[in-house]
């Protein structure tokens, strides 16, 4: 087999499964009815780290608590929501490390569920965490102000990105 042909053959393998992937992903519901969901930079976490403590174990045994990295089987991208805006903030006590900012149902009818999704990074631009929000019952032109608890120390954090997505009515 030359070179070109092997290649070729490498090229097909996984363009197959790439796409099996996907349909077995749209038959379990894992990519939803739109596809996964796109994801907005956070532009960068500008961070003075000589300012910000560290959780102490029971801020950190809260914070985990209140963290959810489950995200919901149901939900798909859907064009009614808008992020309106969002930053990273780091918070005092055991809220520490957040995404904060504002959903907009612009569309007019009620939406069932709504989740925002967050992939944080480290400085060498790995996903070191994964964090999300959900609210329910957001109605047509109505905002939500959600706030994602991020587990990791602000001083590892370098990015994140985020990306809105809900189920109808």
């Amino acid at each position: 087999m030359t070179q070109q042909e092997s290649t070729s053959r490498r090229r097909l393998l996984a363009a197959v499964g790439a796409g099996v992937s996907a349909a077995v992903a749209g038959c379990t519901g894992s990519g939803g009815l739109a596809g996964e969901p796109s994801y907005e930079d956070g532009n960068g976490v500008e961070i003075n780290a000589s300012n910000v403590s560290s959780r102490n174990t029971s801020e950190m045994s809260t914070a985990a608590a209140l963290a959810n990295q489950q995200p919901s089987q149901s939900v798909t991208p859907l064009d009614p929501l808008s992020l309106t805006d969002h930053e990273f903030i780091v918070e005092d006590g055991y809220l520490g490390s957040t995404v904060q900012g504002t959903v907009e149902n612009t569309g007019s009818d009620r939406l069932q569920i709504v989740e925002v999704r967050t992939r944080i990074y480290n400085d060498a631009g790995n996903v070191i965490g994964q964090y999300l929000t959900t609210t329910g019952d957001l109605g047509g032109g109505e905002t939500w102000e959600f706030l994602v608890v991020v587990l990791e120390a602000p001083s590892d954090v370098a990015d994140y990105d985020i990306a809105v997505l809900g189920t109808p009515s």
